[in-house]
């Protein structure tokens, strides 16, 4: 064959390969939490026109494509109402006809303790449970985990993560079944998820656990408490009882730097905006910089404090066993209000839409204040009794807690009203995981428990949602199904 032959036949198979080549979009990252921002981009849409971008049967953006066909980089906002599961982001050329589909898994995930390092224990993204239908939730699985677990559970695509006696353990998150467990060392903190591992603290040390198989990463010996481990920013944060506060590399394990507490550190430290916060035994507030270690500032607190500190709007909230709580400037430690809840409390506070809520044990009881005065709001109560030792849990409205009288509540986070309630075989001693419309909750009767509504009325946790990729014979009016 000679050299001009050749490089027809080249050619030929070229544009014949181009010819045969199929439009694909593709959405960066594919899983999310409604509200999330993602970025769509194509190939194979025809040169220089409009291409529509849908989520399911919704248009969400309009790129334009270059000569060779392609567009990147088109920003997309997931709608808020996108209920948990599969969803299609479709586009379609308006000139050429062409549509290619691609699919987002919705996740409204927990992923680590009071849901983020900032510990508000709220999940923003919510939108399954909420003030109407949370009365008809039900006992949707209980597995047990063979001892009493103090551990807060940890929610992110798909699995439930929990601690309990001297193990870690992975569970599917909609049904319960046992995918994998791995030794830990005794007590057990509640764990943490970050970019493919779980983070989990014992009185053995610190781990890491690849989250899909529960093979261990690394581990870092050490005085660690039982307090959850924080993690943001590529850094794992955690106390410890000789007085430290240690940063620690969350892909290696290798330490960053340690400061000085003045005592032992029984909470989890809360991370925002360049500093880490930490209430110490000795009934201090302590601010470190992030990065480096270095202390600074310390504000006294009226009690003893067990509870973890919470930030939000510039401002650190902090409870404690002298039946107050307090609110503190983030950026200089200044005393900006203190509230009487009438009673004890070990609960770190929760925070959402401007409201305070801790938990109370000597008087049993939920009380809410204003985030920005202290100003007393409601108080409410559950029978036999709420002695709540738990942090609350907020989503959608709505709060929940559970009681050292095996029970398990879900109030009116506007007014304090009790809208449902569920009893355990045991103590609630940690705070619930609301993720994906189910409710995860650890007892001392060595069951995980998990709540949500009756099957038939509440999507999956990661199936689809009934939506799927179909033939599109319009530019202009796509046949997609409606879920």
């Amino acid at each position: 064959m000679g050299t001009r032959t050749l490089t027809l036949s080249i050619l030929a198979a070229a544009l014949c390969s181009a010819a045969l080549a199929q439009p694909a979009v593709t959405i960066t990252p594919e899983t999310g939490p409604p509200t999330d921002h993602v970025a769509a981009a194509g190939t194979g849409f025809g040169a220089d026109e409009a291409v529509d971008i849908y989520f399911d049967t919704s248009v969400l953006a309009l790129a334009s494509t270059t000569p060779s066909g392609g567009f990147a980089g088109i920003p997309l906002t997931i709608p808020g109402p996108a209920v948990p599961g599969t969803h299609w982001i479709t586009a379609i050329g308006r000139q050429s006809g062409l549509a290619a589909q691609a699919s987002f898994i919705v996740q409204a995930d927990w992923p680590q303790f009071l849901h983020g390092p900032q510990h508000q224990g709220d999940n923003p993204t919510e939108n399954v449970l909420n003030v109407s239908n949370v009365s008809e939730m039900r006992l949707l699985w209980r597995t047990s985990l063979g001892s009493f677990t103090g551990s807060s559970p940890a929610v992110a695509k798909g699995v439930v993560y929990v601690g309990s006696h001297s193990d870690l353990y992975a569970l599917n998150a909609f049904t319960g079944q046992p995918l994998w467990h791995t030794a830990t060392g005794p007590y057990p903190t509640s764990p943490a998820l970050a970019n493919g591992l779980v983070y989990i603290g014992s009185v053995a040390g610190m781990f890491a656990f690849d989250a899909s198989t529960g093979r261990r990463i690394w581990s870092r010996s050490g005085d660690f408490t039982d307090a959850p481990p924080t993690v943001t920013g590529g850094v794992v944060y955690v106390g410890s009882d000789s007085e430290q506060l240690y940063a620690l590399d969350a892909a290696s394990g290798q330490q960053l730097w340690s400061a000085a507490a003045g005592n032992a550190i029984y909470s989890s430290p809360a991370v925002a905006n360049g500093m880490v916060y930490a209430t110490v035994f000795d009934n201090t507030l302590n601010a470190y910089e992030a990065g480096t270690g270095r202390l600074a500032w310390i504000a006294n607190i009226d009690g003893q404090v067990s509870g973890s500190p919470t930030i939000a709007n510039g401002m650190v909230y902090v409870g404690s066993i002298n039946h107050s709580i307090s609110a503190f400037n983030a950026a200089t430690g200044q005393l900006l209000w203190t509230a009487g809840p009438g009673g004890d409390t070990t609960s770190s506070p929760a925070v959402a839409n401007g409201i305070v809520y801790i938990g109370t044990y000597s008087n049993g009881s939920l009380q809410a204040f204003s985030a920005t005065t202290g100003e007393a709001l409601w108080i409410a109560s559950a029978p036999p009794s709420l002695d709540a030792a738990a942090s609350p849990s907020v989503a959608n409205g709505v709060v929940y807690l559970g009681s050292v009288t095996f029970g398990f509540y879900a109030f009116n986070a506007a007014t304090g009203q009790l809208l449902w309630s569920a009893a355990t075989g045991g103590e609630i001693i940690s705070s619930a995981a609301v993720a994906n419309g189910m409710v995860y909750v650890g007892s001392a009767d060595g069951y995980l428990y998990a709540f949500g509504l009756p099957r038939a009325a509440q999507p999956p946790a990661r199936p689809d949602t009934g939506v799927r990729p179909v033939a599109i014979t319009s530019p202009r009016n796509p046949r997609i199904p409606r879920s």
